[in-house]
């Protein structure tokens, strides 16, 4: 799995995810993944919860990004944590 990039909202309810698809041809098809996740509990207690992934070019990845920030969100650590099978 790619390099990550999250954000939180300011009232700590809501994440978000930018990652690389793995699987973007580069020069031709690249795309992020933004994945929203729900907290619950705090983030101490458990990961938060999956509602939404969309797939977007990575330029509009950027200019959404770049407005979640502009809106209050902040840049946070991993949240997710993946284990390998």
């Amino acid at each position: 799995m790619g390099k990550s990039y999250w954000l939180i909202n300011s009232n700590r309810s809501e994440v978000k995810r930018f990652m690389k698809n793995d699987k973007s041809i580069n020069g031709v098809f690249e795309y992020m993944f933004i994945d929203t996740g729900k907290i619950v509990g705090g983030l101490e207690n458990k990961a938060p919860v999956m509602t939404n992934i969309v797939s977007v070019e990575i330029d509009l990845a950027r200019e959404i990004y770049q407005r979640l920030l502009s809106q209050g969100w902040r840049k946070t650590d991993e949240v997710w944590i993946y284990k390998e099978s």
